[in-house]
């Protein structure tokens, strides 16, 4: 009977409050995590995306770069933050990576999280310094093969999308490259501009611009068609290499805990930002799109979340790559 009592009381106490803080939310600016560097894809999307939601939020979306571990650092910060719906993290595939790739992962990808929804798929791009000597990519694949493993590929870190995209790159190509790492997008796509670097693949967002003002060159994008703003840059299927076919993929994220009317508000944000006509026209100027409007649910993203840890299990368990 006391416990009981105890428990009513408890009830009566918090549940008022914890109503009242989910009717008023958001009552001040929401950091939104970014586990990379800024001027990298991923930071670029979030930048667009919390732009167009704070719009509905009425409340400014705070970009925060926590770099650092192929992203699991800042990851990892939004699991451990307090589910109040004030710290959100965008991150791309690698939440589905990081359980084969990392031996004591402090997060498990699905169960500390309340999934949001998807956000958009980006195509891979495959680049190389603006004096690299081969004018498409049937060239590229023989340079590097009679050069062994001298030439040198931009590697984001463990999981990340450029090192996916390197591991079947090779894998599809039977070469061998040696991998150079960097804490971040931006920072490597400046060592390809400034020739530091043979060959770097990166999600359409970062490269475009500075293929398009031929700072670098562009030999193929991992989509099924060729792209408005890149009509010159193949599909790799048209470049010689279909099986080169990946892209990469940001979902939207809270803490485990957060209140479902809380969640709810976040799902409404999203899926009215990626309808909004101004993101829809910032996204089609970095060659990607929003994904479409079912696949922005929590529901969509936590199937697409698990059925992905799974795929790249398998992938990375077959390539050889031990967990660290």
């Amino acid at each position: 009977m006391t416990y009981l009592v105890r428990s009513l009381i408890l009830f009566f106490l918090f549940y008022p409050c914890g109503t009242a803080k989910a009717d008023d939310y958001p009552s001040r600016p929401v950091t939104m995590i970014v586990p990379f560097s800024a001027g990298g894809p991923g930071d670029v999307i979030a930048r667009i995306l919390g732009n167009a939601m704070s719009a509905t939020l009425k409340q400014s979306i705070v970009i925060e770069n926590v770099v650092g571990a192929g992203g699991t650092l800042g990851t990892n910060r939004v699991a451990k933050a307090a589910p109040d719906g004030y710290t959100l993290l965008l991150m791309h595939v690698g939440q589905a990576t990081a359980p084969a790739l990392y031996a004591k992962l402090p997060f498990d990808p699905v169960s500390d999280f309340a999934m949001i929804g998807l956000v958009t798929d980006v195509p891979m791009i495959l680049v190389a310094r603006p004096n690299f000597p081969a004018k498409d990519l049937g060239e590229m694949i023989a340079r590097i093969r009679s050069e062994g493993d001298k030439m040198t590929f931009g590697n984001v870190g463990l999981g990340s999308a450029s090192q996916l995209c390197g591991l079947m790159f090779m894998s599809t190509t039977d070469t061998k490259l040696s991998q150079i790492y960097y804490k971040g997008g931006g920072p490597a796509l400046n060592d390809v501009i400034a020739g530091h670097i043979d060959v770097y693949c990166d999600p359409a967002t970062g490269p475009t611009p500075y293929i398009q003002s031929k700072t670098i060159k562009g030999y193929a994008i991992t989509s099924r068609t060729r792209v408005a703003t890149l009509p010159d840059v193949p599909t790799s299927a048209e470049a010689g290499v279909p099986e080169f076919n990946v892209t990469t993929w940001y979902g939207l994220y809270a803490p485990h805990g957060t209140p479902k009317p809380i969640v709810d508000h976040l799902v409404g944000a999203l899926q009215t930002a990626l309808k909004d006509p101004a993101l829809i026209s910032r996204f089609a100027e970095l060659s990607m799109a929003p994904v479409e409007i079912e696949r922005a649910t929590p529901q969509a993203l936590e199937t697409f979340l698990k059925a992905e840890i799974s795929k790249w299990g398998r992938i990375i368990k077959a390539a050889g790559i031990e967990p660290q």
